[in-house]
């Protein structure tokens, strides 16, 4: 249902998406409401579709954004610390903030540093937006995702925004127990979204949900 989700405004992407059952709760409803797409998408913000935002990335359709949520939701309790790998333009970031509150904190990394300065220009791009940055609810930082961001490790939930060429172990180190990672991870010609739980005596639990596409996580294009 995806397809029929597209809208005239924000308000109105977000009322589709309920309708056809690809936001599920009031929560992940709420905190993609406070986040205007036109801030974070070059065109046509309010398509259920993705769309390239240069540098050889792209800002994943809204179901998608909505479906990680979804999948990561009891671990984005307020407080909660996150850390959003291939940040592209910021969205997905800025939807994270809103749902672990001013208590939590959500960071942004991405390999390419053109796309970490669009995500910090589109989160001021409003109010909310500079009060997140200034008062350090969400950082944008450059860096190999593939290899996690250390400094602020561990935390409750890790999302990963481009398919991952295998299941990284340093990725999986750096969650909390327990805590949850959202990751497409490619599977010869196809990708598939995995959820990796890990439990509160560290055991790990990996579980495949359905097919994808997304453009790969790899190294900056030089």
């Amino acid at each position: 249902m995806a397809w029929r989700s597209s809208g005239s405004s924000n308000e109105s992407l977000i009322d589709n998406l309920e309708k056809n059952g690809l936001i599920e709760t009031r929560r992940v409803k709420d905190a993609m409401l406070q986040v205007d797409r036109a801030h974070f998408a070059p065109r046509n913000p309010y398509d259920d579709r993705p769309q390239p935002i240069g540098h050889s990335a792209t800002i994943s359709a809204p179901h998608m954004h909505a479906n990680a949520c979804e999948s990561l939701l009891d671990y984005l309790q307020p407080g909660a610390q996150v850390l959003d790998i291939g940040s592209g333009s910021g969205y997905l970031t800025a939807v994270l903030a809103n749902l672990v509150g001013p208590t939590g904190k959500v960071v942004g990394i991405d390999h390419i540093q053109p796309l970490v300065d669009m995500a910090n220009a589109n989160m001021a791009k409003s109010d909310q937006g500079k009060k997140m940055l200034e008062s350090g609810q969400v950082k944008f930082v450059t860096g190999d995702g593939r290899k996690g961001w250390k400094e602020d490790a561990p935390y409750d939930a890790i999302h990963v925004g481009a398919a991952a060429a295998e299941h990284h172990k340093e990725l999986t180190e750096q969650l909390k127990a327990p805590g949850r990672l959202f990751v497409p991870v490619s599977d010869g010609w196809s990708q598939y979204i995995w959820v990796i739980n890990k439990t509160k005596d560290g055991s790990v639990e990996q579980t495949r949900l359905y097919g994808v596409q997304y453009v790969p996580l790899t190294d900056a294009p030089k």
